[in-house]
Parts: structure tokens; sequence; C-alpha cells
């Protein structure tokens, strides 16, 4: 999904990182990201409650956009209750492994001393 609030160039992206941004933006992608690697083809309820403070709303706004951009895949079951399952597709795969050394810096931050968050 295409964020007009991006600098890019007339030939496109200004770098990968830009390139990245605009999939992964925001407060919730990388937690929907992180979420669906540790607990793969989960429910949009389940989903719900591995991302804490989500809404509904966000949630399956992301979920569409992400599905968009290639790195969810969704699957619709034709039974009785609808069922509907996420999952990473290998590209997503790929992202977050790309993600992995910046959240391991942010576990490093985060038990470094001096580096409490303060409210």
């Amino acid at each position: 999904m295409t964020t007009l609030n991006r600098p890019c160039t007339s030939q496109g992206h200004v770098c990968g990182i830009d390139t990245a941004m605009e999939v992964i933006g925001g407060k919730w992608k990388v937690l929907i990201l992180w979420a669906l690697h540790e607990h793969p083809r989960r429910r949009f309820g389940e989903l719900r409650r591995l991302v804490p403070g989500i809404t509904e709303k966000v949630l399956a706004s992301h979920l569409r956009e992400m599905e968009a951009d290639g790195v969810v895949r969704r699957v619709a079951y034709d039974e009785v209750p609808p069922r509907v399952e996420y999952s990473l597709t290998e590209e997503g795969t790929r992202l977050n492994d790309a993600l992995q050394p910046l959240a391991a810096w942010g576990r490093e931050r985060s038990t470094a001393p001096g580096n409490e968050r303060r409210p």
C-alpha cells in the first residue's frame, strides 16, 4: 500500500529503508509480523489477543495492507461458521528475519543500565 508522505524521487524510493518502512511503518505491523512468526496460522481473534492494545479496526486494516504488500497470507475456509487464518508468506518470513537484528538491539538497549524507560 502506498504511503503518500514518504520521501521519494521521480525514479521511486530514496533507499531500501524507505521501501521497507512503507511495508512495516506504524506502531503495529512489526508486532503483527512477530506474532505470526511465533504463532503461525492464526485466526483474527487469536492475533488480536497476541497483540495487546490493538483495536479490531486497526488489526483488520493492517492485515489487509500486509496482504496487499505480499507479507501476509489470508486463507478463507468454506465452513460454517466461516473460518479465516492468517500466516506469513515467504516474503513475510524474510522480512521478519531481517528485523531480528533490530529486535536484538532493542532487547540489549532495554536491559542496559541507564536506559530504563521513563514515564
